[in-house]
């Protein structure tokens, strides 16, 4: 068996996450590293690791979930040495961790990582139609007319959006919400006004909006809000599918229990 096969079917890394292990050379056969992609292995026999760890032949999967921060960049690694989210997961113990999908460094809330990448490819397809709820704190107050535009799908330059489910948040969940923005110790001027703003909701006429998508186009809930002149001045992601935060706190990950693996399967239409 060829041996980046042997490593997604053996839960270390999607099929592309296995040849980027391997052209790194952190995957070993019988001690020696190989590096050559379509090499082969046999599980019967042959002792494959990664990062010095064992794969074992039948290993279960592994997905978790991370309260990502903002100021990390959604990446396994960067040539500019910016933080990333690596930085926050257990790769030594999963090392062939990758996110599902990504959130931009200013944003917060619930990023997956799994080791399964055709549960990945499944959650981010878009013919699953995988609800993700965004919580958004725009300039001015957003009106029936805007709360419209955006369920029924707004005009972007690269085409019409999908509809979604949007409406302006209030009472206990505006507060709910703003409590998801107060972010870090900022680094920037830039960064410290945002902060402010977030906190204070900056006056009256700003307002939280909750935006539900089945899409996930590039900066996708920013530039909607920006397309109905509400530009986006904190954004946090509070579920995933049918997962929830549920009161992970900012900077933390768990592993998903079974059943809530299960119920990501569902959503792509598995078992």
């Amino acid at each position: 068996m060829r041996l980046q096969k042997f490593l997604a079917r053996a839960g270390a890394a999607s099929r592309r996450g296995s040849e980027n292990l391997m052209t790194a050379g952190r995957v070993t056969v019988n001690g020696q590293v190989v590096t050559e992609l379509g090499s082969k292995v046999d599980p019967a026999c042959d002792v494959v690791a990664v990062d010095g760890r064992v794969v074992s032949w039948g290993a279960s999967p592994t997905t978790i979930m991370l309260h990502k921060p903002a100021g990390f960049v959604t990446t396994m690694s960067d040539p500019h040495a910016r933080a990333t989210v690596a930085d926050l997961v257990p790769t030594d113990r999963y090392p062939g961790l990758y996110p599902i999908g990504r959130l931009d460094a200013d944003t917060t809330g619930l990023l997956l990582f799994s080791t399964d990448g055709e549960l990945g490819h499944g959650l981010l397809h878009p013919r699953h139609h995988v609800e993700k709820t965004y919580w958004a704190l725009v300039e001015g107050r957003l009106g029936p007319a805007d709360v419209r535009a955006l369920c029924d799908g707004v005009l972007l330059e690269d085409g019409r959006t999908a509809p979604a489910r949007a409406r302006v948040l209030a009472g206990v969940e505006r507060d709910r919400a703003m409590a998801c923005f107060a972010g870090p110790r900022p680094h920037t001027h830039a960064q410290a006004r945002q902060r402010t703003r977030a906190r204070k909701g900056r006056d009256a006429n700003d307002s939280v909006v909750e935006l539900v998508l089945t899409e996930g186009r590039k900066h996708q809930v920013k530039r909607m809000l920006a397309a109905v002149d509400h530009p986006v001045v904190s954004l946090h992601r509070e579920t995933f599918g049918p997962l929830s935060l549920a009161g992970l706190a900012r900077g933390a990950w768990r592993e998903l229990s079974a059943r809530e693996t299960e119920a990501l399967h569902r959503a792509v239409g598995g078992a």
